[in-house]
Formats: C-alpha cells, structure tokens, sequence
C-alpha cells in the first residue's frame, strides 16, 4: 500500500539571526488529517517556524515539504491549499469583513459570485453578518480573529497553519471557531497551530510538539505526552524542566 504524504514535513530547519539560532535543527513530521498544536514558551520560535512554512521567511538551512511539496519551489502551487491565519491580523482596516473575505477570494482565483456568496455565507457562520457595513477598523481583537479565520477558508483549503488563532477571542467566540476547526479536520483538513492557552490544545489537539530554545524537545500524541501528568499544563512544564515552585516575596 502507498504510503500516505505527510501534511507538514520538515528536517534539519533552522533560522539565524545575527549569531542566534531562532530555529536550530527542526525535524517534525505532522500527519494529513491531524489537529497539531505547536507550543512553546515565549522566545521558543515558534512564530519563526511558522513564518517559514506561511514562505514569510526564508530559512538559513533545512528542508520544508508542505502537502509533499517542496517550499519555496512550488510556493505558488502551496499557498493555493493552504489558510493562513498570522499572529498579526494582516487585515484591511478600511474594508468591511465582509469586503475583506470576498477579497481573499478573488486573490484564490473564485468567480465574484461566488466569492461574495461565499464571504456573505461565512459572516453568517461565524456570526459577523449583523454587522455587513461595519469596517474592520471597528472590529475588537477577537472579531478580527474571526474575519481572519473565515477569510482562511473561502478557498477550502487543505492545510491551516494557524498562530494563535485564539488570542483575545472570548469564550462564545472562541466556541465557534473550535468547533469550526473541528468540522474541519473531520473532513479531512490539517490544522497546525501555534497557542499559548494549554487547555485549547488539550481539548483540540490530537498530536503536540513542544519546542524550546529552537530546538523539538518532545512530540507525540496528546494522552502519551500528557503521560502521568494531570493536565497538559503539568507536562509542558515538566518537559521544559521548570518544575521548581516559584520565589515568594516576604512582603508580597
């Protein structure tokens, strides 16, 4: 039987700058129809590494596969199949959400009417119609967010590469867009994310890879990562060797 082409396949990848390795010597292997959660403490590199697979960054060595083709040789070919949704909302301030969406469809090459239907569809799912002459520019963090994610679907892509993707959603908003993403890999998609909110990952996340100082330190599937450890939590902390209780201040 033919072997199944990974979704994300990387080996030896690293990022320099200056005479610090952000990214020093990545290999990771992410099935195709996987929810994979990418942590790591602040400064770690984990946005470098995403970066690099959304082509936003070359890398200083190493290899990156994406959907069993190569990057940046066949970027075009790529980014055809994959949603993006960055750390910074790259969005359009002075367009309405509804605009924005229609817009990143046409950029995929979908037919106006079908772009617009699209765009008005996905307001509607994740609950952004009731505001269809509201501009960007007025949209809270979490509304951006979720613009951000419906545009990354309009194209139905095959792979999401997602950074933070829950930051500053609450709790309603952040709902829909697991369940969402859920649908998604249920019919098949990739989702590879980036989050500082353990819990998230530990409800979503069927596989998880932890980096630290640039460097995979532990990755597998969520219950043997979790292993004896209570929550998630507990054995991210545990594999980064920080389970010394905290100072106290007299006075505090």
């Amino acid at each position: 039987m033919q072997d199944v082409i990974p979704a994300i396949e990387i080996r030896d990848l690293r990022k320099v700058y200056g005479d610090k390795a952000a990214v020093d010597g990545l290999t990771l292997s992410v099935p195709q129809g996987c929810f994979f959660g990418f942590l790591g403490p602040n400064g770690a590199g984990k946005t470098t590494t995403i970066k690099m697979l959304m082509g936003l960054a070359p890398p200083t060595s190493g290899t990156i596969q994406l959907l069993g083709m190569p990057m940046p040789e066949r970027s075009l070919a790529i980014k055809q199949q994959i949603g993006l949704v960055p750390d910074e909302s790259m969005l359009f301030d002075h367009l309405t959400g509804g605009e924005f969406i229609e817009f990143v469809g046409r950029i995929y090459g979908l037919e106006r009417s079908t772009a617009r239907a699209r765009a008005d569809e996905l307001l509607d799912l994740f609950e952004l119609g009731y505001l269809p002459k509201k501009l960007i520019a007025e949209y809270s963090k979490g509304m951006r967010k979720r613009v951000a994610m419906a545009a990354a679907l309009i194209h139905r892509p095959k792979l999401f590469l997602m950074d933070e993707p829950f930051e500053g959603v609450d709790a309603v908003g952040a709902r829909l867009m697991k369940d969402i993403l859920l649908d998604q890999v249920r019919h098949g998609a990739t989702i590879f994310l980036t989050s500082h909110v353990l819990e998230v990952v530990e409800r979503l996340c069927e596989r998880v890879g932890i980096i630290h100082e640039g460097k995979l330190i532990a990755e597998g599937m969520m219950a043997d990562m979790r292993g004896t450890a209570d929550t998630l939590e507990d054995a991210f902390v545990r594999a980064l060797g920080m389970e010394q209780a905290a100072e106290t201040l007299d006075w505090l």
